[in-house]
């Protein structure tokens, strides 16, 4: 393993810090059928679910009768017909730390679009005429409709006696309190007196869905052995499989769970959504069943980012040395606590690092539930929240100060080798973040345009910035298993658990385990995940892949060198020790024997009747940061507010780039969806809990023509407890559009917007300063 860590050292790697291709790129862009709508037989069961029209209210009765009547329905199901075990949808480790608040179908109905009932019949047409016959009635009760306002409302949305916590999250739940934590370091009021400059101002972030392009979609069957198979579009197959376990009340070993390709997730499927309905259809019928969420019921029926307000004070010295930071959020998880307890510790944990020279620092937050749909998993997890209070905070502190934001952010930012008392007490190892700043400042071009220079009689255009840090899985938490086989032919298989959600870890993984192997990446074949099947991983959230399994899969390459070592000593009748691996073949120091990897592999099988293979798991004990600056450039019409982004820079420090053009593409999607946040994506609902927009007719997301110039760096660090050094990327990249398009947006017009997303009339209407 050393000598390909020397080798990235000293770049000479040949495949990896490349720009593959994606291993599936001919698949997908020929249309072949990978995805799990194109795999469900004909004759699978339709299934639907009628929803809930009210945001709280407890189900009196349930008439099924007539509908049972139409032709080709095959069951409804309802309260009364499901397992009564309490569980939560979010895939996290075990135990989670999300409240089991859930039951399949419950007879509370929490929020517009909650399940009442489960209707599955031969043809989509029968389901939807038998879903409009269903007789229900309801005791409507008053709905939490204000999270502001959940703690001290007279409704309790989870009134029932089988509420269950693994472990201490902080809830009240009588109070609709979901959880609550805090931590500190320092005396922060103490910092606090001593300021010379204090800010202190609430950030107000919404509701947003994750719009991947694949709707939630998973079929099931069961097998010869009456097993339960569900083939579904998930980012933790192994969670899934747990989870299902659990809701449906039999054992796991009764269950597979198989994901074939995903066209996005972005956290959204990083909570069982779809895969309840179907699963319960089959074990009651015996029969093939598959569920297929339409657009709408994506956007009213799953998860969401959390909507969240972030109180932040920090005060500093005269001279820009920060004294003290506080964090304070309130965090909306909805009607469920799916990721509740563990998006919001974000929030403080990666901003707060970020000035670690700060003499104190204190976070604390309350999670309280809601009658709206439930949040979830979204990229940036919390950290994007989080980041766009503190980074504007410091951005108002610079304005307050008459300083440069560079400049003080320079003045107080974290060091390598430095603890971190705000993540964990982790110890930094790599921080490329100084390099990114300066490589953005130059790029976008900061010391000709700060803060903002006309550029018509109505136009002015502003530049802002924002930094950022996100994680490389859970420390301590996250485990990946890799094996790796060289069959008869001298091809390579590699086994992952880790689910490709259209990142590209498969191209990645193949591409560490080519390195390692000194081959070319088609000699690697990677096979999806198959709970029955392939090693266990936990998933494919929180940034983990590339770091967490990347070192899985490096470790069973080395193990796998030394049985071929081994096997090749036995042939050519030589010590071990003597043996040179050289890719394709594998000869003695003096060249005086050699054997072909294709050789080995025949011979291996003819002589020990079976393949070499090998198998090696990872788990860290720390979570190493990668880092971000990100640079807008915004131009503002003075008279209508509106705001077009100009130009978008992002320089990243991720530790080695694995594979250039997949990291690139990483990054110029987040920035992409970071836009979307600021400027366009909002979910409102009505005053009786219905959500507004709920297709993407009335829900914005930005086309390519709305995000202007995205140009993407990388200054990279290197980490020496990552695979060949690398860091994750994948949610870093969505963090820093907000708060940096809200400074370039002030500095354009004089008008700080605290509320997200940015519009031109709170551009309009909003309070000055003395700009």
């Amino acid at each position: 393993m050393e000598k390909h860590i020397e080798q990235v050292r000293n770049h000479e790697t040949k495949q990896v810090n490349q720009a593959v291709v994606k291993l599936d790129a001919k698949a997908l862009v020929t249309g072949q059928p990978v995805y799990t709508e194109d795999l469900a037989p004909a004759d699978c069961l339709v299934v639907k679910v009628l929803r809930s029209p009210h945001a709280f209210a407890k189900i009196t009765s349930i008439n099924k009768e007539i509908a049972m009547k139409v032709p080709g329905i095959a069951c409804i199901l309802t309260y009364e017909d499901v397992p009564q075990k309490r569980f939560t949808m979010a895939g996290q480790s075990y135990p989670e730390p999300s409240p089991y608040d859930r039951l399949i179908l419950d007879q509370y109905v929490r929020y517009v679009g909650d399940p009442v009932a489960i209707v599955a019949g031969e043809t989509e047409k029968a389901v939807e005429r038998a879903i409009k016959l269903i007789k229900v009635q309801y005791e409507v009760l008053e709905p939490v409709l204000e999270f502001e306002k959940a703690m001290e409302h007279p409704s309790c949305i989870h009134p029932e006696d089988n509420y269950h916590v693994n472990f201490d999250i902080g809830n009240d739940v009588a109070h609709n309190l979901c959880s609550s934590e805090s931590f500190a370091h320092g005396d922060v009021n103490a910092a606090f007196e001593a300021s010379d400059v204090m800010v202190e101002h609430t950030y107000h972030t919404k509701a947003n869905n994750q719009a991947m392009m694949e709707t939630f979609k998973t079929y099931s069957y069961l097998d010869y052995n009456g097993r339960l198979n569900v083939v579904t579009a998930t980012q933790i197959p192994f969670h899934v499989r747990r989870i299902l376990a659990h809701a449906l009340d039999i054992p796991k070993s009764k269950i597979r769970i198989l994901k074939p390709r995903i066209g996005g997730g972005f956290g959204a499927k990083q909570t069982v959504v779809s895969e309840p309905y179907p699963a319960l259809v089959t074990l009651k019928t015996g029969r093939p069943a598959r569920m297929f969420f339409t657009r709408t019921e994506a956007f009213m029926a799953s998860t969401s980012r959390h909507e969240m307000k972030v109180t932040v004070k920090v005060g500093a010295d005269k001279d820009g040395h920060i004294k003290g930071i506080e964090v304070y959020t309130l965090s909306n998880t909805g009607a469920y606590g799916e990721h509740g307890p563990t998006t919001v510790g974000l929030s403080g944990h990666k901003t707060l690092s970020l000035y670690n020279k700060a003499e104190a620092i204190k976070f604390s937050c309350h999670v309280v539930y809601s009658n709206t749909m439930s949040a979830g998993a979204f990229r940036g997890y919390g950290a994007t929240q989080g980041t766009f209070a503190v980074e504007s905070a410091i951005n108002e502190l610079a304005d307050k100060l008459k300083m440069d934001p560079i400049a003080l952010r320079k003045l107080n930012m974290l060091e390598v080798g430095e603890t971190l008392h705000g993540y964990y007490g982790e110890v930094l190892k790599s921080c490329g973040l100084p390099e990114c700043i300066e490589m953005g400042k130059k790029m976008i071009g900061w010391d000709k345009k700060y803060p903002s220079y006309q550029v018509a009689p109505n136009k002015v255009r502003g530049v802002g910035m924002a930094m950022t840090m996100q994680g490389s899985g859970i420390s301590s938490i996250d485990v990946a298993e890799a094996q790796i086989r060289l069959n008869d032919d001298g091809y390579y298989t590699l086994l992952i658990g880790a689910t490709d959600m259209g990142t590209g870890c498969d191209t990645i993984l193949g591409q560490m385990a080519a390195e390692c192997l000194e081959c070319n990446l088609d000699r690697i074949v990677v096979n999806g995940v198959d709970t029955d099947q392939s090693p266990y991983d936990t998933g494919s959230y929180a940034s983990s892949t590339t770091y967490v399994t990347g070192m899985s899969v490096i470790k069973a390459c080395e193990n796998l060198k030394e049985k071929m070592l081994e096997e090749a000593s036995k042939i050519l009748e030589v010590p071990v020790e003597d043996l040179i691996f050289e890719g394709h073949q594998i000869t003695t120091a003096d060249s005086n024997a050699v054997i072909s990897i294709d050789t080995l592999a025949q011979k291996a099988v003819v002589g020990s009747h079976e393949c070499l293979k090998a198998h090696a798991s990872h788990s860290s004990q720390v979570s190493p940061p990668p880092f971000m600056a990100g640079f807008a450039e915004v131009e503002v019409d003075q008279e209508t507010g509106h705001i077009e982004v100009v130009d978008y820079v992002g320089v990243v420090d991720c530790g080695t780039v694995i594979n250039t053009s997949l990291a690139r593409i990483q990054a110029e999607g987040g920035i992409a969806q970071g836009i979307g946040m600021a400027l366009y994506e909002d979910i409102t609902y009505t005053e009786t809990g219905k959500m507004r927009n709920n297709t993407f007719m009335q829900y914005k997301i930005p086309t390519r023509l709305d995000v202007g110039n995205i140009r993407v760096a990388f200054e990279s660090s290197y980490e020496p407890t990552g695979p060949f050094g690398a860091k994750s990327i994948g949610e870093v990249v969505i963090n820093t559009p907000s708060p940096a398009i809200a400074h370039a947006v002030h500095n354009a017009t004089g008008v700080w917007v605290r509320t997200l997303p940015i519009t031109p009339e709170k551009i309009l209407f909003g309070e000055k300063d003395d700009k």
